[in-house]
């Protein structure tokens, strides 16, 4: 039997999951690439080891294996979802009848460190959605801001709603997340009217794609990339240090639902989190803002400043302003913006 041959063999197995994955599980397009990413690189250790069959892969190469990449640079994160990956092959491979064990079950990945989620505070919240300006192309930007911070939409979710997207009058909103799961979200009052405002100049860009809620200049659906490059930009024109990309609205309306109500399941299912421990991190957030009163407030605790700073210029929750915002702090922690 030829190497070619046995490779393609690996290969059909390989394919046979992601066909499971697209079709079966209706998996997003994010996560099949990751998929084939990691499966591509499983691929290529077996090749090198010499492996035949799925099943001669043993759970002492593995190790060696994910030893190798993480000594040669592949981050934790990256890590640990390779290791997801090999798993989640596995185990289909065993429902299949193809293997027996599942030779990457007991294998451990380095911990990793989680890292708290960035956040806006009420300062630059304001600062950056009460613009006002004529110019459509911003009217339409501030309707995706108003939109991102008032449902805590993913990306993905917010290009892919549609005119139709919308019941009872624009107060709520019906989203595809993730697994392809839809979830219905309210809309706030700000996001409302920035959304009717919107609409009201849509008609004067051209109509190619009919269905879709945000358009380009151009008339197609907008892409992600460019909600990334306008959001961004609009952030600058308003003054705001630090590169602003959607996910930090959607951290920013995640931790402050949560300060108010303390529901973290509420949060959870806003969220379209499927694991309870991911919007966890919220509360660690929240507690890092009480830690940050007791250091400044108790008599006895140590008075070192501990504000911590989010990464590229924006403040973890509730921390003084930029200096950029050149506005005097807030005395509300939330912009009330129903």
């Amino acid at each position: 039997m030829t190497k070619g041959f046995l490779m393609l063999s690996l290969q059909q197995d390989i394919d046979a999951f992601l066909d499971y994955l697209r079709f079966e599980k209706n998996s997003s397009e994010h996560t099949f690439s990751a998929y084939q990413r990691d499966l591509a690189k499983l691929l290529k250790q077996a090749e090198i080891l010499g492996i035949s069959q799925w099943h001669k892969l043993e759970e002492r190469q593995i190790r060696a294996w994910l030893a190798e990449v993480h000594g040669s640079g592949l981050g934790q994160k990256s890590l640990h979802r390779l290791l997801s990956s090999v798993r989640s092959f596995y185990r289909y491979l065993n429902r299949q009848g193809r293997v027996e064990d599942n030779p990457a079950q007991r294998v451990t990945a380095p911990k990793a460190g989680r890292k708290l989620p960035v956040t806006m505070d009420a300062d630059q919240l304001t600062t950056l959605l009460d613009q006002d300006d004529d110019d459509p192309l911003v009217i339409r930007d501030l309707a995706i801001l108003e939109l991102f911070y008032s449902s805590g939409l993913r990306l993905s979710e917010l290009v892919g709603l549609n005119l139709n997207s919308f019941q009872d009058e624009l107060k709520q909103v019906r989203v595809l997340g993730k697994g392809r799961k839809e979830r219905m979200l309210p809309v706030g009052r700000k996001a409302r009217e920035a959304i009717t405002k919107w609409l009201s100049v849509r008609v004067i860009f051209p109509e190619k794609d009919t269905e879709a809620l945000f358009l380009s200049k151009l008339g197609n659906r907008i892409s992600a990339r460019q909600v990334q490059n306008r959001v961004n930009q609009l952030s600058r024109e308003a003054g705001l240090s630090g590169r602003l990309h959607p996910h930090l609205l959607r951290h920013s309306f995640a931790s402050h639902m949560l300060e108010s109500s303390g529901d973290l399941r509420a949060v959870q299912e806003l969220l379209g989190h499927s694991d309870i421990s991911t919007t966890q991190i919220y509360t660690h957030l929240d507690f890092q803002h009480l830690a940050d009163v007791y250091d400044k407030a108790h008599p006895r605790a140590q008075r070192v400043s501990q504000e911590p700073k989010g990464e590229e210029g924006f403040a973890v929750e509730n921390v003084e302003k930029e200096p950029s915002a050149k506005k005097e702090p807030s005395a509300e922690r939330k912009p009330q913006r129903k």
